[in-house]
């Protein structure tokens, strides 16, 4: 069993000729420890699908199962704290928060918790992502690579088993992407973290271990970085 797995997950917006199947019978299983890509044109589902995965949102029917636990049994609330806990989430436009510095944005998922944050965990996380200079910086004052790099290291604080990450280059020139992407293969490695990227970007997309292919809210074609596997 993977640490991340769907089941026949659908889900439908919109009626009658307005009517769209964001996802359609989707079946996926992530192993404990793979760097993912899930790729596709867009609309054809795959953001609707790492919502889904993440918890976000929920299907009109099908399951997902993390680490064996089905979260769509969970109430709203025990969703909310699950998802917190085991799940880091990375956006194409950051959601930092604007008041609050380079620091306070990594360690705010775990003070939301009320739990105390493990600094020399963070503070290797801070090494790793090369944030050491700008922990007093506002976001405002951040490029846009500093800025997602500080939106990785607040995913990881609170050293949850998965990482969600939405077109984490999708602002960010080229060179950056690169670096982004490489930096979280390290981090993957480094604290033993599942990643699934969703990208449209094909030289993103071979860098992980795993290519899984949707159109039209289908899974069509899983494939590894060298070639089709199923």
């Amino acid at each position: 069993m993977g640490i991340l797995e769907s089941e026949n997950l659908c889900k439908t917006y919109g009626l009658g000729s307005s009517e769209v199947k964001a996802l359609d019978h989707v079946s996926v299983n992530i192993e404990d420890g793979e760097f993912v890509s899930i790729i596709g044109t867009s609309g054809s589902g795959k953001s609707t699908l790492l919502n889904m995965l993440g918890g976000l949102d929920r299907p009109d029917s099908g399951t997902v199962t993390i680490a064996g636990k089905q979260i769509f049994t969970m109430s709203d609330e025990e969703l909310t704290i699950f998802r917190r806990r085991n799940i880091g989430f990375v956006f194409q436009n950051y959601n930092l928060v604007p008041v609050l510095n380079v620091y306070e944005n990594i360690v705010l998922p775990i003070e939301l918790d009320g739990s105390e944050a493990d600094t020399a965990y963070i503070n290797n996380i801070i090494k790793t992502l090369g944030l050491g200079q700008k922990l007093t910086a506002m976001p405002n004052m951040l490029s846009g690579g500093q800025q997602q790099r500080t939106a990785i290291a607040r995913a990881l604080a609170y050293k949850p088993a998965i990482i969600l990450a939405d077109e984490p280059t999708g602002n960010l020139d080229s060179h950056t992407s690169m670096d982004v992407i490489s930096l979280l293969k390290v981090t993957s490695r480094e604290f033993n973290q599942t990643i699934v990227i969703i990208t449209h970007n094909e030289e993103i997309a071979i860098m992980a271990d795993r290519i899984i292919r949707i159109e039209d809210g289908k899974v069509f074609l899983k494939e590894k970085a060298g070639g089709v596997y199923a």
